[in-house]
């Protein structure tokens, strides 16, 4: 039978739904006309479109909308067409996803590298096929959903998996789970350590030198998440272990997006040893029921990361738009998150507060989304701006005007 307004789902949902509206937490989706960069063309509810300074997009090196990875993205529709049709192990391994993965394992010093239609594929597909039944996984409290969720299947999946969570960046509470995770796992066990390299809601990074020291002496694998910081940390943009003058190589496997800075267009991929990259061939669900990467992604990001490795002046610049950008903010008087990455949260406290500011900017032609939660726990909402090599100063003038104002 058809849901009717008396279904008890469709009461629930509205009443959540108006609760939103009144409290003044509703998320409006806003509508993009034309390419990502560093100014947008929106369209407004009325019809009219409004150019504004785009301040909440992961298009850190501005190669969205970059002629040469535009260009690779045309030249890979026309030759393999709209998609695959297929899985991978069936039809849908076309040679373009050999190539970038290829180059994926080259940029984070890795053996090799598997892509997926997302990073949250990716995600979930890890530790649900690579920990078994008396493992244990290590999870800083501030990782991304998608890691909380990977962390919650494969308890499900694998019975007798056990989960440790220490406080956000908090070393000594790290060295205790760790130390208790060895303690309870017998020999045959793995310790799995994963953190976010960049925290997405802060723009604070994980400890990764004391990290992989503590892993070592516990007998644990590090994974890192760096979706925020591939392209953006690091001198050549390699990620947050370059960061802290680590090798790629330094960490056991690495998870990552191809929809931020490398291009901005979709797909997630797993980088590591050929073993465990075999392994996710073999048992990923995600990659065993879900189509392949459309090949026009995996050349426009492609070309997205050849670009990064030959234009390091692209990084250095990205860097001082973000060190620009904290001064002119603090300068103000806001508080905003310290950090050497292109995220930074102006705290304002309340959810309904950081919307209302938001649309205020937006109408100041500043682009900028207010988050609250459940994005962020109660109380810590924040205008979460974010940095672009394609931003000159004098956008970022214009964000720091907007938020005097206000």
């Amino acid at each position: 039978m058809a849901t009717t307004a008396s279904d008890p789902f469709a009461s629930r949902a509205k009443s959540i739904l108006s609760e939103l509206e009144s409290k003044g937490e509703m998320k409006h989706l806003q509508t993009i006309e034309g390419p990502m960069d560093a100014t947008v063309r929106l369209k407004m509810p009325d019809g009219s479109i409004k150019e504004a300074v785009c301040l909440c997009s992961n298009n850190y090196l501005g190669l969205a909308n970059h002629p040469e990875v535009v260009e690779a993205g045309i030249k890979g529709l026309e030759k393999y067409g709209a998609g695959t049709a297929s899985v991978r192990f069936i039809c849908g391994t076309f040679d373009c996803h050999h190539q970038i993965e290829d180059r994926i394992a080259k940029l984070l010093d890795q053996e090799a590298s598997y892509t997926f239609v997302s990073c949250w594929n990716a995600t979930e597909a890890l530790l649900p096929t690579l920990a078994e039944p008396g493992d244990a996984i290590v999870s800083d409290a501030l990782n991304h959903a998608c890691i909380i969720d990977s962390i919650r299947l494969a308890g499900v999946i694998k019975k007798g998996v056990r989960k440790y969570i220490y406080p956000n960046n908090d070393m000594g509470a790290f060295e205790d789970k760790l130390k208790a995770a060895r303690e309870e796992a017998s020999d045959d066990s793995v310790i799995w350590v994963i953190t976010d390299g960049v925290f997405s809601m802060e723009g604070s990074i994980a400890e990764l030198k004391t990290m992989r020291e503590l892993c070592d002496k516990y007998g644990a694998l590090l994974i890192v998440d760096d979706s925020h910081g591939t392209g953006v940390m690091g001198e050549t943009g390699r990620g947050t272990h370059e960061h802290y003058g680590m090798a790629g190589s330094e960490i056991d496997l690495f998870t990552g997006t191809l929809g931020k800075a490398l291009g901005g267009g979709a797909g997630g991929y797993i980088a590591g040893p050929k073993h465990a990259i075999d392994l996710i061939v073999q048992r990923g669900r995600p990659t065993l029921f879900s189509n392949a990467l459309p090949a026009t992604v995996a050349c426009s990001a492609d070309k997205a990361i050849e670009i990064l490795m030959r234009e390091p002046e692209r990084v250095a610049k990205l860097k001082e738009n973000c060190r620009y950008a904290r001064e002119k903010i603090k300068a103000i008087g806001l508080e905003v998150i310290e950090s050497p990455t292109a995220i930074c949260p102006v705290i304002v406290g309340e959810t309904s507060k950081a919307i209302s500011m938001s649309a205020r900017l937006l109408e100041m032609g500043v682009y900028v989304i207010g988050f609250g939660y459940p994005v962020v726990p109660e109380g810590e909402a924040r205008l979460r701006c974010q940095i672009s090599a394609a931003h000159e100063k004098s956008h970022i003038d214009q964000l720091v005007d907007a938020l005097a104002k206000l």
